[in-house]
């Protein structure tokens, strides 16, 4: 068991009404899209698979996927969509768990390796998903860049975004490289929900070295899932290793 929270069935039947806005069209096709073209003719394990976000549409477009959950509630949230069923999903932790044969593409979307506490879950994700890739297999992965700059000067909290429903600030500790994202929610009965979950924040280069020590190398580094330019002002990446 890695340091994860596990998500209950409470959680799992509300989650693809609160995350909403990442199930949009215009947020789920470009990321499918380019998993689909790396995944090439040969099939792919999501660690993380959730309620199937990302790996249903990219089943549906031909490619087998299979997934790795933590959560059971969420696979069963799974097994209730059209094609959910036909997914191989193995309830584990993304770090240990095995999942049979070999894949031509592993990948872990919506910062879901901060979920993994400590830096040493993170490197051991790493390695499992290359133990699940075939020589030149690709780990995509999409992570968020700490924004850091966003403290005000002495303070350890800040607004990570906002919108009409839903309010997130982030409380920082820059010794651990951790952070809790504070959740708001404003209901439609004119109630507000709070939640929370705690992350470990990882930069870039230090998740290129992750890979190396895995045996995987850097081959692509975006932006976002359409592959615009990763430069310094980038809140994001979509990260592509590949196994030597």
């Amino acid at each position: 068991m890695t340091s994860s929270d596990v998500w209950d069935q409470e959680t799992a039947e509300r989650y693809d009404e609160r995350s909403r806005e990442m199930f949009r069209p215009e947020v789920i096709d470009p990321a499918v899209d380019l998993l689909a073209e790396l995944a090439g003719d040969g099939s792919a394990l999501e660690f993380a698979v959730g309620t199937g976000r990302i790996g249903l549409p990219l089943a549906a477009r031909g490619v087998p996927v299979s997934g790795i959950e933590l959560s059971a509630p969420m696979v069963d949230q799974l097994r209730k969509k059209p094609g959910g069923a036909a997914l191989t999903v193995v309830v584990g932790d993304m770090a240990t768990s095995s999942v049979p044969g070999e894949f031509s593409l592993v990948f872990l979307v919506w910062n879901g390796v901060s979920n993994l506490r400590t830096q040493d879950e993170q490197v051991e994700c790493f390695r499992n998903a290359a133990r699940h890739l075939e020589t030149g297999g690709r780990f995509v992965l999409e992570l968020w860049v700490p924004e850091l700059r966003r403290l005000p000067e002495g303070q350890n909290m800040a607004v990570g975004s906002r919108s009409a429903n839903h309010l997130i600030v982030d409380e920082f500790d820059l010794v651990n490289q951790s952070c809790i994202s504070h959740h708001y929610h404003h209901n439609e009965d004119g109630t507000v929900t709070y939640d929370s979950g705690r992350f470990r924040y990882a930069w870039p280069a230090e998740l290129d070295l992750m890979a190396r020590l895995a045996g995987m190398r850097l081959e692509g580094r975006y932006a976002d899932w359409s592959r615009s330019s990763f430069d310094s002002e980038s809140q994001s990446h979509v990260s592509v290793w590949q196994k030597t």
